[in-house]
């Protein structure tokens, strides 16, 4: 079966909502709405297609600091629990990378849950040292 990776349009994010929701707990009208605020960040929804049906999504953004330059942050990657282990996710990596290299930048940061470090390290995608740190106000 073939698959296709490309950007959606904003019409077209409520199609990438049902394979959003495997991985974040919010409603389809949350969730477009945090998606429209982010794009005003250059943040970007990137969808696999298999026979015309979303099967991964893969959220971006540019990002410019002084500690690491220009990078691209992926906020997102999910792939429908029926397609996992088809190349989906590793396909989006690779258009995410790709589109990392023309606009210049010279990495890709994202944020693992640990079950999924392997899947990134297979990928080549190391650790980093700098711990990530919260506080919820």
């Amino acid at each position: 079966m073939s698959l296709g990776v490309r950007r959606l349009s904003p019409a077209e994010w409520p199609k990438a909502f049902p394979v959003i929701a495997q991985l974040r707990t919010l409603d389809e009208a949350e969730f477009l709405r945090r998606a429209a605020r982010q794009s005003f960040s250059g943040y970007e929804l990137v969808g696999a297609f298999m026979a015309g049906q979303v099967v991964g999504v893969l959220g971006m953004r540019p990002v410019h600091t002084l500690a690491r330059g220009a990078y691209l942050h992926i906020d997102d990657l999910v792939v429908t629990e029926e397609a996992r282990g088809s190349g989906v996710g590793a396909a989006l990596l690779e258009f995410a990378e790709a589109d990392a290299r023309v606009r210049e930048m010279t990495s890709v940061f994202l944020d693992a849950r640990p079950q999924a470090v392997s899947f990134y390290e297979g990928r080549d995608y190391v650790l980093h040292a700098a711990p990530s740190m919260k506080k919820m106000l």
